[in-house]
């Protein structure tokens, strides 16, 4: 078993360079737009190589309706998707900005669930890359809430071809 990143179990104190997803999305390097960016603040970047962040979600998002009425927990597949993202920022910030390339998440190699998440709960995220190989780049990530893990796994993504941009 993988030990799990001590940047998540034990975030730095205090975050000395925090950027606020919200009004930075060019840094991101992201092809998503509100509301599907799950990533709310970077905590650490080593460019190209690894990224810890957080997020959280709110009480009253309404994914919550229905996954679960009087027991809501943030869906599997929602965790997975703010890990991908942090892996594709993780990515992207080894470019300068007018070469910066998009990452599409390719391949869960792993993904398990050993905790769950709940409505305004905070979330630290990180992803570590861990291989790459002709525009394919692998990602060892973590999720944890309050130092315990949530999620863990490997995702794979891929530089995009012939991705238009969103508008900034």
């Amino acid at each position: 078993m993988n030990k799990t990143p001590s940047s998540i179990l034990n975030p730095p104190s205090p975050p000395t360079d925090r950027v606020a997803a919200a009004t930075s999305l060019p840094y991101l390097g992201l092809p998503h737009r509100p509301p599907f960016v799950f990533v709310r603040e970077i905590v650490d970047c080593d460019p190209g190589r690894s990224v810890a962040a957080r997020t959280s979600f709110a009480a009253d998002d309404p994914m919550f309706a229905g996954h679960f009425p009087g027991n809501p927990l943030v869906p599997g597949v929602i965790i997975t998707e703010a890990l991908a993202q942090t892996a594709g920022i993780a990515a992207a910030s080894g470019y300068p900005e007018p070469a910066k390339p998009l990452f599409l998440l390719s391949a869960i190699r792993t993904m398990k669930f050993p905790g769950a998440i709940r409505p305004d709960e905070e979330v630290d995220l990180y992803a570590e890359m861990v291989g790459q190989m002709e525009g394919m780049v692998q990602f060892k990530v973590v999720a944890a809430v309050q130092g315990r893990p949530v999620a863990e796994g490997q995702l794979v993504l891929s530089e995009a071809a012939n991705f238009a941009r969103a508008p900034e």
